[in-house]
This record gives structure tokens, sequence and C-alpha cells, in this order.
């Protein structure tokens, strides 16, 4: 669209200042601000971070689609995005997910698992965000982004930013989509951000799609000029490159520990499977534009990148194949063997300690199942 004052609006996908280390074609590239010197291991790692987390997730849809969910949030396509971000991770940073970020978690130490009791319905997240430091998964859209501001917040109050000491200063990532940035809570997270120059990364993974709602219909300008207006930096880094993720999302989290306030990375990247495993996304975008991402593919150009310089062999990625069936087989088997809820349990888990109120619904509720056994007796 062109404004016949200011001129045309810029392009989403053609941005000159989208960064990126390694090209679809699996050449590397350096960028003047953001390059690393990667080694072969932890390229490698990469690759097998990303290939055990799309097993992880196609295994998760599987199965969804055999009844053993009720539910999936598909991360097909945006593995580079999240590997890069969670391995650029300290110890003692935090991060506040989504309902998508099962490749962070996957840094983070969380048991797949655990990832498949939620969506099974057995429990409301039972991981430790304490022990992972990765919060539960936020069903409310862009509400963590206010979680992540005030727990930032807090963070400056005790003392861990900019002191110095690589072991203590801490940073805190909010996880969103393209989505979430039209709520009003991720604008009002920015705010607050700003204000206090609070040590929070905003990590945008723009997949393009609002489950039926493309992006162009939601900002008239690539989302991370949005963080200009909001008086803090804003980068675009390429979602489907994880070593530009990796660079992009160390170097905001450094600028976080230093003390230097918040930074927006708008990961850009394209979903490629569903929203959920409830929507059909056949039915509102075309499939040429699924086909063109397929050849962005971020763990394939990874692969042609590491045989292209002799870094890895079909034994190396035969193992990483055989790690991914592993554990797949484990996720089905483990995923089978978990227990069903009781809704007995879910009184005892609205807050820290049950007040009488709860206490006398669970006793009425425990009653009402104890009189059908009485008449089945």
């Amino acid at each position: 669209m062109t404004d016949p004052v200011f001129g045309p609006a810029p392009a989403q996908d053609t941005d000159p200042e989208l960064v990126q280390l390694l090209t679809p074609e699996g050449e590397r590239v350096h960028h003047p601000t953001f390059d690393l010197d990667f080694s072969a291991d932890q390229v490698r790692a990469f690759y097998r971070d990303m290939v055990l987390v799309r097993r992880l997730d196609i295994e998760a849809t599987a199965l969804q689609r055999h009844g053993e969910l009720g539910l999936w949030a598909q991360l097909l396509g945006q593995e580079a995005a999240q590997i890069g971000a969670g391995r650029a991770l300290r110890p003692q940073d935090f991060v506040f997910p989504t309902y998508r970020e099962h490749g962070v978690a996957w840094c983070r130490g969380v048991d797949p698992v655990r990832l498949l009791a939620l969506f099974r319905g057995v429990d409301q997240g039972s991981w430790d965000p304490a022990e992972h430091n990765f919060g539960l998964y936020t069903i409310v859209i862009g509400a963590q982004t206010l979680h992540a501001t005030g727990y930032a917040m807090g963070v400056q109050r005790d003392g861990a930013v900019g002191t110095g000491d690589p072991d203590r200063d801490t940073a805190v990532v909010a996880h969103f989509g393209d989505g979430a940035s039209s709520q009003g809570d991720v604008n009002e997270a920015f705010v607050f951000a700003a204000s206090y120059n609070a040590p929070v990364v905003f990590f945008c993974q723009n997949n393009q799609w609002a489950i039926s709602e493309p992006f162009e219909r939601q900002s008239r300008i690539p989302l991370y000029r949005r963080a200009q207006g909001f008086g803090f930096p804003g980068v675009r880094v390429d979602g489907n490159d994880v070593l530009a993720t990796y660079a992009v999302t160390r170097a905001a989290l450094q600028r976080a520990r230093d003390g230097q306030g918040p930074t927006l990375i708008e990961a850009y990247t394209y979903r490629m499977g569903a929203h959920t495993t409830t929507d059909d996304p056949t039915r509102y975008r075309l499939t040429d534009d699924v086909e063109r991402w397929k050849l962005k593919d971020p763990i394939a150009r990874v692969e042609a990148y590491l045989r292209r310089n002799g870094l890895a062999d079909d034994g190396f990625v035969e193992q990483v194949a055989a790690d991914a069936d592993e554990l797949g087989e484990r996720m089905r088997r483990e995923c089978h063997a978990l227990p069903d809820p009781s809704l007995h349990d879910v009184f005892d888990a609205v807050h820290a300690e049950q007040t009488a109120e709860l206490a006398a619904q669970q006793a009425s509720y425990d009653a009402h199942v104890a009189s059908f056994e009485e008449v089945t007796a």
C-alpha cells in the first residue's frame, strides 16, 4: 500500500536489516554486528537439538491424532528460532513461554513427557519452574509478557543486574507470537519494561499467522520496528537460521544482564503446520507459500552446512535419526502410561493453601461421585 504523502509501506519479507548467518542453501555468511565464531561441536549440537525437537513435535501430533492428547500446538518449522533462543540462555536466566515453546522447554531440561501430560489433561503443568527457570505454559494470549516484565523488575530490585558477575546477572525472556503483539498486555509490557529499564528480552516468533489472520492485517510495519516507539531497540532475525537466532538472542540477553534494558527480537519464520491440531490451515493459506518456505527449512540448511564443510557424515546423521527414534518411542510408551487425572485433585491445585470454601466444594464433589458407586453396588 502506498501513502500519498509518505510513500509505500515496507515489504514484510524483504527487509535489508534481517540478520542472517546461514543461508537457506547452507552457506555461511557474516554480519557486521552479530557475527560469532561457531565450533563444529556447537553446530552439530544445534542440529541434534532441532532434529529431536522436530521428532518431539511430530510424535505429539501423532499422539493427538490417535486420541491420546486433547490438543497439541505444533512448532514445525520454528525449531531454529526456539533452539537458538534456548541455547543462548544462562542457567540463572528465566523464561516465560506461551504454549508452543517445546524447543525452549527442551533446552531448559523439561522432560517432553511433562508437556504431553499437560496436553493430555493429566495436570496443569507439572514441571517445577524454579528448577528449570522455565515458567508454566501460558494459554492466555500475551499475558506472559507482563509476568516477565514484573519478574524482571524484581530481578533489578534483587541487585542481580549490572554487577559484572556472569553467574549472578540475570535476564528474563518473554516468548510470544505475532498474533499476541496485537494484544494490550504485550504493549503494556513494553511500556513498563521501557519505563523501568527492565532486563527483559521480548522474543516474538513471527510465524505470519495468528490462527487464520495473516500478519499483514495486524501491522503496517515489521514488528521489530515497533520497539522504537517504546524507546528500546528492535532486531529482526532470520528465524529459520539457528546461528543467527542464537547470536542475536545472546547479545540481547547480555544487554539486559548489563542493565541496558529491554530488546525486542522478531524471529521471522513460518508456521509450517497448523496453529493447533484443531486447525485446518488449508482453508486460509496458499499451498505455494508453504512450498516456498519448505526451501528455507532450518534443519536442512544446517545439515547442508555440516556436510559441505566436512563437519558431519552419514554416520552422524544416522545416529541423530536413531536418537530421534528412541525419543519418539519413549514418548509413546510413557504417554500411554500416564495416569488418568482425578477431579478430586483439581481442588488442591487452585491455591497454595486450600480454602474452607474449596474444601467444601471438594467434599461435595466426592459425595456426588460416591453416590454413583452406591447405585452400581
